[in-house]
């Protein structure tokens, strides 16, 4: 009498407790069910450190990992077999102990312009004097600091949800706010996208990372990195190393006005724009290279050449300035 297999454990997804990242993890499972049928799948939210404090700027953390520390101890204790982050929250240096084992198909980087329910806006251009820009991201604001000098600027962090219902409470300073494109469409609040910001629109670089998602696994954890290499995109995944190679030769973290924008512009040719805004938005340093990229290698040897030459012309003198002076940690 034959015996059926034994029952592989169910695959555990690790994630933020956010609806976003709740989203984002039920589409990399529903992926992997049709590639695994067999197998069963249970995701586990954790909040984070940067999900418990909402206050603090992200700035004045001065930290690389807010969002990623806690989830991958319980990956290392062998409590989780995945992580789903957004790659843009991921330090360009993981722990020895992890690796990305493949970024899916990404989804829009830009960042998209929201305008408080009722106010006639539509762009960034037609804002009027003095109006207040929601953001927690330095990146954003010092770029649009150097464009948009006659704007103001106030912090606003929390979930897509939560920063939208602060914005549109007309009791806010909030006239608008800015994120990320694609997590406003993944849960479904594209209809509030009043402009796309990319560089031929609304004039700033994304981050490090936007709009594409970064899997997270165990160094070496082989059945792991079989399964995972299906969902890979490869040019999603060499747009996406360039560009985490530039910030880690940069050392800037998400708290670094730091913007980037990659194209492939034909088979093979991978377009990368990058800048480098002092948190004033007076000083800047800009630069793009264009390569033929098909390896991991030739990705990540892109993203450092620029990364050096935006150093030669003055980026270096930049960061390190905003760091020298970032608040000290309590």
């Amino acid at each position: 009498m034959e015996t059926s297999p034994t029952p592989q454990p169910p695959l555990r997804i690790g994630t933020r407790r956010s609806n976003l990242a709740m989203v984002q993890a039920e589409g990399i499972r529903n992926c992997l069910q049709k590639i695994a049928p067999d197998r069963s799948f249970e995701i586990e939210a954790l909040r984070t450190l940067g999900d418990r404090d909402q206050l603090t700027a992200l700035y004045n953390f001065g930290a690389k990992s807010l969002w990623t520390t806690e989830l991958e101890e319980k990956l290392n204790a062998g409590e989780l077999d995945v992580i789903v982050h957004c790659l843009k929250d991921m330090p360009t240096s993981l722990p020895d102990s992890c690796e990305l084992a493949a970024i899916p198909p990404r989804d829009d980087p830009r960042d998209a312009l929201i305008v408080k329910a009722g106010l006639p806006y539509t762009s960034l251009k037609s804002l009027p004097e003095g109006a207040v820009v929601g953001t927690s991201s330095v990146r954003r604001s010092a770029q649009l600091r150097r464009l948009y000098p006659h704007l103001r600027f106030a912090n606003l962090r929390g979930n897509v949800e939560t920063r939208l219902a602060k914005v549109d409470n007309s009791d806010s300073e909030y006239t608008c706010m800015v994120m990320s494109a694609a997590g406003l469409e993944r849960v479904g609040l594209e209809h509030r996208i009043s402009q796309y910001l990319g560089s031929k629109d609304g004039g700033i670089l994304h981050a490090v990372g936007q709009g594409a998602l970064g899997l997270e696994i165990r160094k070496g954890d082989r059945k792991m990195q079989e399964l995972l290499g299906q969902l890979a995109d490869q040019q999603s995944t060499l747009a996406c190393l360039a560009e985490r190679s530039l910030m880690r030769t940069l050392e800037g973290g998400c708290s670094a006005p730091i913007g980037v924008e990659t194209e492939w512009i034909s088979a093979g040719a991978l377009s990368i724009h990058a800048i480098v805004v002092s948190l004033d938005g007076t000083k800047s340093v800009e630069d793009t290279i264009v390569s033929n990229v098909k390896t991991v290698e030739e990705a990540t040897a892109l993203g450092k050449e620029l990364a050096a030459r935006l150093v030669k012309a003055g980026a270096g003198e930049i960061l390190n300035n905003i760091n020298a002076n970032r608040p000290p940690k309590n």
